[in-house]
């Protein structure tokens, strides 16, 4: 059911101040994130009210085998979503640990499926729904984050932390790096994203030889096991299957519905 924009309620604003259970950040250090304003917020819970969004939102409840979602409501708040900054990852960047990848907003279906609208900003339009997933992770994790704390998504292990001034900590992962709830200051977080995708990069070569997940780039494995390269992308292949396995197997998994034109 479509919501009024004149009802949408004051979004979920995560405020830049130090969380606790994080160590105390340095008053100089430049901020790991920009907040998104709560009239920003606010604006991308109403894009997720709009009837074409509820149309995606219930082409995601009718995939094969599910009934009819019946009537379908959207959640009042949103939840801003961050991914890691590429710069952050090469380790070249300003300080900022992440930028805003979308915002979270529930649907839930008559018989109490959920499903999340991502609202991405558009230069354009202002917000765009460009997907909708199964479940509502962000919103249940949220529940979880710190004071001052933001969601960060490390797509590549299926991973979510919270993000603080001077750390992260690990909600959850399918390929967990580091124990969940353990404090990973963020100069140590920042070396190990960067061994694990400074080279994998958009451009990078790696990619262009269209290398996936955390695989050496075959030469690299040749120097130092000559001729036993391909042993490692039959590794680099059980991976992606855990990886797979593992969403699809979730209880809180999220299957990507892919926006078109032509959706009912």
């Amino acid at each position: 059911m479509t919501r009024s924009a004149t009802k949408v309620l004051t979004a979920v604003v995560l405020a830049l101040a130090a969380p606790a259970g994080f160590g105390a950040a340095a008053s100089a250090a430049p901020p790991a994130w920009v907040p998104l304003p709560a009239a920003q917020v606010a604006a991308a819970v109403t894009a997720a009210h709009s009837a074409q969004a509820i149309s995606f939102a219930r082409t995601n409840f009718r995939r094969p085998g599910q009934p009819d979602p019946g009537v379908i409501t959207v959640a009042d708040t949103g939840v801003p979503a961050y991914t890691l900054d590429p710069a952050f990852v090469r380790g070249d960047g300003d300080g900022r640990v992440a930028v805003l990848e979308y915002v979270a907003v529930v649907a839930r279906a008559q018989d109490g499926r959920t499903a999340t609208i991502q609202a991405a900003p558009d230069a354009q339009a202002g917000w765009r729904v460009g997907s909708v997933l199964s479940g509502d992770d962000e919103t249940r994790l949220a529940t979880r984050l710190p004071a001052g704390a933001v969601l960060l998504d490390e797509p590549q292990i299926n991973g979510w932390y919270a993000l603080g001034a001077d750390g992260v900590r690990l909600l959850q992962a399918s390929l967990p790096q580091t124990p969940v709830g353990a404090f990973v200051p963020l100069p140590d977080y920042q070396r190990q994203v960067h061994d694990r995708y400074a080279d994998k990069q958009p451009g990078s070569r790696y990619q262009r030889d269209g290398g996936l997940g955390f695989a050496q780039h075959p030469e690299t494995a040749a120097a130092g096991t000559p001729g036993w390269w391909w042993l490692g992308l039959a590794g680099l292949l059980v991976i992606v299957l855990i990886v797979w396995f593992a969403r699809r197997k979730s209880p809180t998994r999220h299957e990507e519905f892919k926006i078109t034109a032509g959706n009912p």
